[in-house]
């Protein structure tokens, strides 16, 4: 059976649109606080194949999407490589930072399948839970953004941490930044294997660098990584996702060599069309707090996105994840809504 998703990504779109949404899986959903209150720790809970696939399928079971994104975190590769990560309630994730060459040394890819092989099996899983026309797509953070993370400690606005060990100590910035691409592009390639059609790159953290540092720290990893995935799997898509990138989406999209390029929010539609969709598959890009708010402004909206993209290949997806107080409901309707579009 034919996978519309996939197949849009490889460049045949139907008179359909495909639509699957980030964080689809989450916190929106009564029934994956149901299962999210089981489990202690976030961690664990990645690292549960029965939980984690159950909740990956909570929202294709509602909702129909042609898409299933694994349900994990981006903060499984540093833990992977050795760096302790939790997280707190009320807070968000914490990590002992890497600032030093001692702590980079305490990482290592020796053992980092071993730690990460539940993720995995939940892929393995929904391969063969999933219906056969909903296309499986894995995931990674990419080395920029969850090095903001491995340095910061945490969460940050601004990433002030990276920015400064990037510009104050070039070298083990680097070095950070060669593990990282190592050890995702092994992680995606793992992620293929156990069975995803796709995968995601996700750079939520990409905005307001200085051009050669987004030539340096978003650019050329992201580049490296499709390359190694691609020498491996040929024919796999990867879906780049710089977002808040703004004028330097054209050029991710040239340099990276993506199949695919989500689009945030703020990317001007007739441009995207004009520039970035005759190269490669488009993706999204639905403000989530309009899902928030529903009704006729939603639908309005989601008709537009839908319109101006019609010309090309064109994934419907948001422009950022859903927030946690999205109404199941208003998923619904918009799901709905995308599905009686015809291009």
């Amino acid at each position: 059976m034919a996978k519309l998703l996939l197949e849009t990504l490889k460049g045949n779109p139907s008179n359909s649109v495909p639509f699957w949404f980030m964080r689809q899986a989450g916190r929106y959903l009564p029934e994956y606080r149901e299962v999210r209150a089981t489990v202690p720790s976030f961690m664990e809970f990645c690292y549960d194949p029965a939980k984690a696939t159950e909740v990956t399928l909570q929202p294709i079971k509602r909702y129909g999407m042609d898409g299933a994104i694994l349900f994990a975190d981006i903060l499984v590769v540093p833990d992977g490589l050795g760096q302790k990560v939790w997280f707190e309630t009320g807070f968000g994730p914490k990590l002992e930072p890497v600032v030093t060459d001692e702590a980079y040394n305490r990482l290592s890819l020796d053992g980092f399948h071993d730690k990460v092989c539940n993720v995995y099996e939940t892929v393995r899983r929904l391969r063969c839970a999933l219906p056969e026309d909903v296309t499986l797509l894995g995931f990674a953070g990419a080395p920029w953004t969850v090095a903001t993370y491995m340095i910061g400690g945490q969460g940050s606005k601004d990433h002030a941490p990276a920015r400064q060990l990037g510009y104050g100590n070039p070298q083990l910035f680097a070095k950070i930044l060669d593990i990282l691409v190592e050890a995702t592009a092994q992680y995606l390639c793992a992620q293929i294997e156990a069975g995803a059609d796709v995968v995601q790159i996700f750079d939520s953290w990409s905005a307001a660098l200085p051009e050669p540092m987004f030539d340096a720290w978003v650019i050329e990893p992201t580049k490296a990584i499709v390359e190694k995935v691609r020498s491996k799997h040929k024919e796999t898509p990867i879906i780049g996702f710089p977002r808040l990138a703004g004028a330097m989406l054209k050029r991710y999209v040239e340099e990276t060599g993506v199949t695919g390029v989500s689009l945030d929010t703020g990317v001007p539609l007739a441009w995207a069309a004009e520039e970035i969709q005759p190269h490669v598959c488009v993706q999204g890009n639905l403000d989530p707090h309009l899902v928030v708010a529903g009704g006729d402004a939603m639908v309005q909206e989601t008709l537009r996105i839908l319109e101006a993209l019609k010309g090309g290949a064109h994934i419907f997806n948001l422009g950022h994840g859903f927030v946690p107080e999205t109404p199941p409901e208003n998923v619904a309707l918009l799901s709905e809504t995308i599905k009686n579009f015809r291009r």
